[in-house]
């Protein structure tokens, strides 16, 4: 009969527990000290060893090869067998997900009494301890905080939260951390050496990356490939077969990003989604392949935080070369809320496009201090929005405009004023001059329903309008820049002499 690999490679000893080498010394200390707790609490995510570790300090405490605890086990004995296959009549594993009653609990109390049929200890695994109900939780306090000297409890749960604190309380707790892409890689590797499959290396490094920190995840993967029978095992099967992003389109796809190119972005997208992969999936890859874009910023190509094949690596550094931090930064935390909207839109795709479209023009969205300070510190002629202005890196998109800084920004439409007439001083005097110089009162309204107007009163003898002076105002590249900033409009033009 054939055994998956997450049970047939199961971890037989402290040592051998991938990722948790700080728990392992420590219980090892325990054993050696003989300060064994009557109580542990593990806890953590999905498949990081947790039930794993809970046997192999049960085959410490109770392997019958020796006279006492041992930190290394034999693992060939009857007790250590039957441990392993959860069988042992001495280690009892309950699943606390279907035994979580007050009934259930009474009978582990009365069956504690009563010494080991063979073994040192009487040991209780309880799994997904958290289902248990506050009355079962409080049942078991009493045997919990005095239990016979026979008796060892080992508690396994994922949402530790949900224990309460009196059970918490009285007993020894130690979390399981999330195993790295690196050592889960490693282990996939010798796993299938030993099973004589012949593989390549991205295949390994994609797959560790999918695991997301668990190891009976890679293994279920893992299995799921090796099921095809198609040898060797390459990066391409993951699509393939599991439905995940292809690498070079997501690459691709970013590259149009930080190109600016919209109609090549929304090509992207739609290659993606047509074959197969659902928004959300896209959003995750996104989010992981611009993290990595982040990290090669911030720590270099060299940092340890990457985990990523040569032609990766390569691929990686020149695409952040064309973004800057702020905007990375940016763009995956906007993804981030983006991944909860689509799960519960009806159109999904049209908001991850437009979402997309807004990183690949985001040059496009100036904020009021860009604006501000483009106006004060560039000749007109390289004003944001000219066509001469040189190529920026991908910043980060504008923030809603605050409406108490429309005061800021009409301050800057009066420099403008104040330029204009100081460059008409200059140069000849003549009735246009003049007529520039005048000052002007301008009423403007943002949203169609704030208005703002100069305090100055002109005087009713020198009061006109002028057509030619109000086409000049508005469609001078800088007043128009600083509208569209706003989402204004120019309502009424006055001007007085």
């Amino acid at each position: 009969m054939y055994t998956v690999l997450a049970r047939k490679y199961r971890s037989q000893t402290f040592d051998d527990v991938i990722g948790q080498d700080a728990i392992s010394q420590t219980l090892k200390n325990a054993i050696k000290t003989d300060r064994v707790a009557h109580a542990y609490l593990f806890t953590g995510t999905r498949g990081i060893g947790k039930t794993t570790m809970a046997r192999v300090l049960a085959k410490s405490l109770n392997c019958l090869a020796v006279g006492a605890p041992t930190a290394q086990p034999c693992c060939k004995c009857d007790g250590c067998i039957a441990i392993n296959a959860g069988d042992d009549i001495d280690v009892i594993e309950i699943d606390g997900a279907t035994n979580n009653g007050v009934e259930q609990v009474r009978e582990l109390r009365q069956n504690a009494i009563y010494r080991p049929a063979r073994s040192r200890f009487k040991i209780y695994i309880i799994d997904e301890v958290h289902m248990l109900t506050v009355p079962a939780f409080n049942a078991l306090l009493k045997i919990l905080e005095e239990p016979p000297s026979h008796v060892k409890f080992i508690f396994a749960t994922t949402e530790p939260n949900k224990v309460i604190p009196t059970i918490q309380s009285r007993c020894q707790r130690f979390d399981f951390s999330n195993i790295t892409p690196g050592k889960i890689a490693e282990q996939l590797r010798s796993i299938l050496k030993q099973e004589k499959i012949k593989f390549e290396d991205d295949l390994i490094l994609s797959l560790a990356k999918m695991a997301n920190g668990s190891m009976r995840d890679a293994l279920s993967l893992l299995d799921r490939l090796i099921s095809t029978g198609i040898e060797p095992l390459s990066a391409s099967m993951l699509e393939e077969f599991l439905g995940c992003p292809n690498s070079e389109k997501i690459w691709n796809l970013i590259g149009r990003i930080a190109d600016s190119d919209a109609a090549g972005t929304l090509a992207a997208i739609g290659d993606l989604v047509s074959g197969g992969v659902s928004e959300v999936q896209l959003v995750d890859s996104l989010i992981e392949y611009m993290r990595d874009l982040m990290v090669v910023k911030s720590a270099g190509l060299d940092s340890e935080l990457l985990v990523l094949t040569d032609e990766q690596r390569k691929m990686a550094g020149e695409l952040a070369e064309k973004f800057d931090v702020a905007a990375l930064v940016y763009n995956i935390t906007a993804l981030e809320k983006l991944r909860w909207t689509i799960k519960n839109s009806d159109t999904p795709r049209a908001l991850l496009e437009a979402s997309l479209l807004r990183f690949a023009l985001s040059e496009h969205f100036l904020n009021i201090d860009q604006l501000l300070s483009s106006l004060q510190a560039c000749p007109r002629t390289n004003l944001p929005g000219n066509s001469s202005s040189a190529p920026v890196k991908k910043k980060e998109p504008s923030t809603i405009v605050q409406k108490d800084r429309f005061t800021k920004a009409q301050s800057c439409s009066e420099q403008i004023t104040d330029d204009k007439q100081q460059t008409a001083g200059h140069g000849p005097q003549t009735t246009n001059s003049e007529h520039q110089a005048s000052p002007v009162r301008r009423s403007f309204s943002e949203g169609g329903s704030i208005e703002n107007q100069e305090k100055a009163q002109p005087s009713p003898n020198h009061l006109k309008t002028s057509n030619q002076r109000r086409n000049d105002i508005v469609n001078d590249p800088a007043v128009r820049t600083v509208l569209i900033g706003l989402d204004a409009t120019i309502t009424r033009i006055e001007e007085y002499q």
